[in-house]
């Protein structure tokens, strides 16, 4: 048999199989239409009465209440009624593989005809399909019989996907892929709701660890501090010296192959900075390129960011910086990790400041940023809710590390338990 013949016969099959489905055979091609079945189901509402609208964002895991986006449920006309293990598609979202299957708590709930609903046919798991509705050549199909210009306007042909060809297993051992994958999926989220949780413990512990606007003692405070009275008052400008970042030119090659990181917006989306996506040489430091030490704080004080956040970084190492980031480097009797979480407290305040540049652009006023009023304790203490608030952020990080491995985990036994036909 030639090669060409075994790699055929390989990509009708996975690369991994339950054992007890290791002699199984082949799975086999199916269209669309003989696996899910359009199921509309019109109904007559009591306008007097609330019912719950659903809809489907991937990044909410499927098939959710609108209540969880809008925060309330909503009045609306006649539309179609949901049973459990309904299969959703969203007509003008699908190109982002906005579908999902409809779970036992909201049955009953109800959606607009901007929406598909379909059942499974016998000898197909929805679950199966729910996730098999995630691997890319589904996603490219969506794609693919959706018709329009601008993506976010697409509009999807349920007919013409509904031909579209794909494999699939017995239905047994669709069930065993299934189950497996939503064990999976239970773990991530159980994983995601610790995540939420340290997050949100962190947020609660800011408010109380700082004082709020206008007071000069916090809430709460460690035993050995609850008598060392209030805390001074000080500005920016007292407790760091600024610098200003810039850009070696990109016309020279030179500047821009060394191991120097230099930092911009992208890079400033966590508290502590190792690394960066860019590096310049040390011909650029020597041309004039600024340069920061470990230690110093970065604030993004120019760019779209500013309209929604104000990116705080602490510098793990050495590195250069743009235009649009300021250096703050602490001043004697300053602790720069509390000062990051000073101001993060204080983000709302700082927002307060943002300014509207050309073209949209957020900007932080500099003369202002030196005179942005902050308190501070003695430097004991400022260690003392330092090291609390980093520890947090340590638990933090490593529940994110297992978040993300779990998702790569699942990513990457997704790519084996489905066949690959384009291989």
């Amino acid at each position: 048999m030639s090669d060409s013949m075994n790699d055929e016969e390989k990509s009708l099959v996975p690369r991994l199989r339950f054992p007890e489905f290791r002699e199984a055979g082949e799975w086999k091609e199916n269209k669309m239409g003989k696996v899910l079945k359009e199921s509309p189901r019109p109904i007559t509402m009591n306008e007097e009465k609330e019912y719950s609208l659903v809809t489907v964002k991937r990044r909410y895991g499927g098939v959710v209440s609108r209540g969880i986006l809008k925060g309330k449920s909503i009045k609306v006309k006649s539309q179609f009624s949901l049973e459990e293990n309904d299969f959703l598609i969203s007509k003008r979202q699908i190109v982002h593989c906005a579908c999902g299957v409809v779970p036992k708590p909201l049955a009953g709930s109800i959606v607009s005809n901007e929406y598909s609903v379909l059942r499974a046919r016998e000898g197909f798991d929805i679950f199966f399909l729910e996730h098999f509705s995630r691997q890319p050549i589904v996603s490219r199909s969506f794609l693919k019989c959706s018709i329009g210009i601008v993506i976010e306007k697409m509009l999807f042909k349920l007919n013409d996907w509904l031909k579209e060809k794909f494999l699939f297993p017995p239905i047994a051992e669709q069930q065993k892929i299934a189950d497996s994958l939503s064990s999976l999926d239970a773990l991530i989220a159980a994983q995601a709701d610790k995540l939420d949780a340290l997050k949100t413990h962190k947020k609660g512990l800011m408010q109380q660890l700082f004082p709020r606007e206008g007071e000069t003692v916090p809430c709460l405070r460690f035993p050995e501090f609850r008598g060392a009275g209030e805390w001074e008052q000080t500005n920016l400008e007292q407790l760091v010296d600024f610098r200003s970042g810039g850009t070696p030119s990109k016309a020279n090659p030179a500047f821009w192959s060394g191991s120097i990181p230099w930092v911009s917006a992208k890079d400033m989306k966590q508290l502590f900075l190792d690394d960066t996506e860019d590096h310049i040489s040390t011909v650029a430091v020597d041309d004039g390129a600024k340069m920061a030490s470990p230690g110093t704080l970065l604030m993004l004080t120019r760019g779209m960011t500013l309209l929604k956040d104000v990116p705080i970084c602490v510098l793990r190492r050495g590195m250069s910086f743009n235009q649009d980031v300021k250096a703050l480097r602490p001043k004697k009797d300053m602790d720069g990790l509390f000062l990051a979480f000073s101001l993060l407290a204080n983000l709302h305040r700082l927002l307060k400041m943002v300014d509207i540049a050309g073209h949209g652009t957020g900007k932080l006023n500099t003369d202002e940023l030196k005179l942005f009023e902050l308190v501070r304790p003695q430097s004991d203490e400022q260690q003392k809710i330092a090291n609390c608030l980093s520890s947090l952020d340590t638990l933090i990080a490593a529940q994110s590390d297992k978040f993300d491995a779990l998702k790569t985990h699942k990513k990457g036994l997704m790519q084996q338990l489905f066949p690959s036909p384009e291989a």
